[in-house]
């Protein structure tokens, strides 16, 4: 499974996190992601509540290293909601996608406060760059 819940129409919006026409088939493009890119949308919409390097602090948000590959609600020494403990996905690029897009409608109870990013251009990247800086 690809984490991709059809329930809430991510295969039909075009504005689906980090793809182009392949969304329809719920897969990321990665050959147009641009880490760097993501590193400047990292530092602007993310870093204040999250951290990527290994050993890094948690913040308001938990320390992503290690996030690919990940289920939801897993990391060591912060409290998370329920909603994020219960839902049982494991963290691709593709369920970082749709995510990223809407986190309160993909993982309704989070106490994540972020209304996602509209743009796809914006998610791919920053989800290459989650990628590159959490391995």
């Amino acid at each position: 499974s690809s984490g991709i819940n059809a329930e809430y129409g991510e295969f039909s919006r075009s504005c689906l996190p980090f793809c182009c026409a392949c969304l329809t088939l719920g897969s990321v493009n990665q050959s147009k992601m641009s880490a760097k890119s993501g590193a400047k949308i990292f530092k602007q919409r993310c870093d204040q509540c999250h951290t990527v390097e290994a050993g890094g602090k948690h913040k308001t948000g938990p320390n992503l290293n290690g996030l690919i590959g990940s289920k939801t609600g897993q990391k060591a020494g912060f409290s998370y909601t329920d909603a994020n403990k219960s839902k049982g996905i494991t963290w691709t690029p593709e369920t970082l996608d749709v995510y990223l897009t809407n986190p309160k409608k993909y993982i309704p109870g989070t106490k994540m406060v972020f209304a996602g990013l509209k743009k796809k251009k914006d998610r791919d990247d920053l989800i290459a760059y989650l990628v590159k800086s959490t391995k």
